[in-house]
């Protein structure tokens, strides 16, 4: 007599890191859950996959509908199971992590999101459930990531100068960077165009600068290395 299988019954959630370039720091956006479990806490946008959607577009939806952001550079990055990460119930959620300018996306808290808010990645709050875990591999997995990839320019605004730039890698990698050597290899990369345009009102010397992604992806085919 064959025994039937029975699955294991678990929920699959999708959570969301979404960085955000903001008056010369690095922020995370986060949302006040409005809805128990843990309601009241801060926590990553985050929520359940439904029947007929994919991993990559639960985390797109589930987004959208927490706080308005659409249309976003997002990379999938780990599965958490934990088997108590979750109160309630057994959970597995998939991480994403996003990046955004921040200036460009207007903020609309919605479903069980009370309130969002952008937070400076080195003051953190308490977030709710294991999110702090998630967060924290987030960010190593965009360090690493920033060494073999010009993801770093989803962050900025188009239009951008050397030290926002030069500022940006150093508050996500958590070190300094020597500022002549940090230029000389940009140079030698040859993948930004020089404007002819200052920032208003910055001090002399604030040359804007764009990314070539064309260029880019013609050296991409030939090997080029992108490591600073």
């Amino acid at each position: 007599m064959k025994l039937q299988y029975q699955p294991p019954i678990a929920s699959i959630t999708v959570d969301c890191v979404l960085f955000g370039f903001i008056e010369g720091q690095v922020h995370v956006l986060l949302i006040k859950r409005g809805s128990e479990p843990e309601i009241g806490k801060w926590a990553l946008p985050g929520g359940f996959l439904e029947q007929k959607e994919s991993i990559t577009e639960a985390a797109s939806r589930v987004l959208e509908l927490l706080t308005g952001v659409t249309g976003v550079y997002m990379e999938q990055f780990h599965t958490f199971g934990d088997t108590e990460r979750h109160p309630v119930a057994r959970v597995v959620t998939v991480g994403y992590y996003a990046l955004i300018d921040a200036a460009h996306h207007n903020l609309k808290p919605s479903w069980h999101a009370e309130e969002t808010a952008w937070f400076d990645i080195s003051k953190m709050p308490k977030l709710a459930f294991d999110h702090k875990a998630i967060f924290q591999l987030a960010l190593k997995t965009l360090q690493k990531e920033l060494n073999i990839s010009p993801i770093i320019f989803e962050l900025l605004p188009t239009k951008f100068t050397l030290s926002d730039l030069q500022n940006v890698f150093e508050i996500i990698l958590g070190r300094t960077m020597d500022r002549r050597n940090f230029r000389r290899r940009l140079k030698t990369m040859d993948i930004l165009i020089e404007l002819d345009e200052v920032r208003p009102g910055a001090h002399v010397g604030a040359t804007l600068f764009k990314f070539d992604k064309k260029k880019y992806k013609t050296l991409q085919a030939e090997g080029f290395d992108f490591s600073l």
